[in-house]
């Protein structure tokens, strides 16, 4: 399940009904926020939630909110009757600190609850369970980290999502945001610290190939439509990468490396090969010639020009650095931040070149 994150302190939510459609048609279908709320907005934040649980519930999209002593009071609401926000449009709570097991274990039976994933335990999980906790209601959620450096290593996030899905919990992570960020950094807020300085779509692949993981939220304001795309491109079957085009290069051979391809069945250890381009300037009524020949750093939009005889025309996009080839002219660079799609781009897999 995807999901994003709307902030009740950062603009009314009627503000934020577009954004919020926009993601659901994606197929986004979850909805975090927070009520650490500060003392001075107490009567905007109850409004506020009110109102975003309404535009979840019409657009049926699950909202978890992340709650302590502190939120309910300002709520007016206890721990007892906090199932009571359910028919504001609540889905459950995540629960990091404050709250005995107890209380826990009382409210999953009423409502989803969230607990933090990277402190829980396998004693307490077990506790809880013995105690009656209802497992099926119960999920864990990863925490973001808002300070560069302090964001989670990749193996020991795995080795804590394999842990916690052996217990039957429901596993979240977040991934970063690219269009408006969160304060009062605005250094992103991710959950793994390697996924910093990439796209979301980027750290999405990641958690979603290999983290092990049930639910990916993005944790920033809002993702670009840049990224939105991505996302939407990817639900029909094809990668997305974004890419800065060579001042030398050509414009309709840039014109023709932004057509869809497929990468081939047989895919080569240091390239991604486009099966579609191979047909382009084959047999001679087009001629690729030798332009800007230079070096080829990992992500590298090439295409061979008439020296290299029959595979002239092939498009490709180098996964490793490789040296300059006369007989190869250099169209671009993916972006940095979407480097890392690349090694996605498995057999078969259809994908596409934008320039930007």
């Amino acid at each position: 399940m995807l999901g994003i994150s709307i902030y009740l302190g950062s603009e009314p939510i009627s503000k934020q009904i577009p954004y919020i459609r926009n993601m659901r048609e994606m197929g986004f279908e979850s909805i975090f926020t927070s009520l650490h709320i500060p003392e001075e907005n107490q009567t905007i934040y109850k409004e506020q939630l009110q109102a975003l649980g309404k535009v979840a519930t019409e657009l049926e999209m699950e909202l978890m909110a992340d709650i302590s002593p502190h939120s309910l009071e300002v709520l007016e609401i206890e721990w007892e009757t906090a199932d009571n926000l359910l028919s504001w449009g609540l889905t459950g709570l995540r629960i990091d600190y404050g709250v005995d097991e107890q209380m826990i274990i009382d409210l999953s039976h009423k409502m989803r609850i969230a607990l933090n994933a990277s402190t829980i335990t396998k004693d307490e999980l077990n506790r809880m369970k013995e105690k009656g906790l209802n497992v099926a209601a119960v999920e864990a959620w990863h925490n973001y980290y808002p300070r560069p450096e302090t964001g989670l290593g990749f193996s020991d996030f795995i080795k804590k999502n394999t842990e916690l899905k052996e217990a039957g919990i429901t596993v979240m992570a977040f991934i970063p945001g690219d269009a408006k960020l969160r304060g009062p950094l605005f250094e992103k807020l991710p959950t793994l610290e390697q996924h910093r300085t990439v796209s979301p779509f980027a750290a999405f692949l990641d958690l979603e190939k290999v983290g092990d993981v049930d639910k990916i939220m993005v944790g920033d304001v809002t993702i670009s439509d840049a990224s939105r795309e991505q996302f939407r491109a990817y639900d029909q079957g094809e990668i997305v990468v974004r890419a800065i085009a060579s001042k030398e290069a050509d414009k309709e051979l840039l014109k023709k490396a932004a057509e869809p391809f497929t990468n081939r069945a047989d895919p080569a250890r240091d390239l991604v090969r486009s099966v579609e381009s191979r047909s382009y300037a084959q047999y001679g009524a087009t001629v690729v010639h030798p332009q800007n020949m230079v070096e080829r750093p990992i992500g590298s939009i090439t295409i061979d020009n008439e020296r290299y005889m029959r595979y002239q025309g092939e498009i490709q996009i180098t996964l490793t650095d490789l040296p300059a080839d006369e007989r190869v002219n250099v169209l671009g660079k993916v972006i940095e931040a979407d480097v890392p799609i690349l090694r996605w781009l498995k057999e078969n897999q259809k994908f596409r070149i934008v320039w930007v």
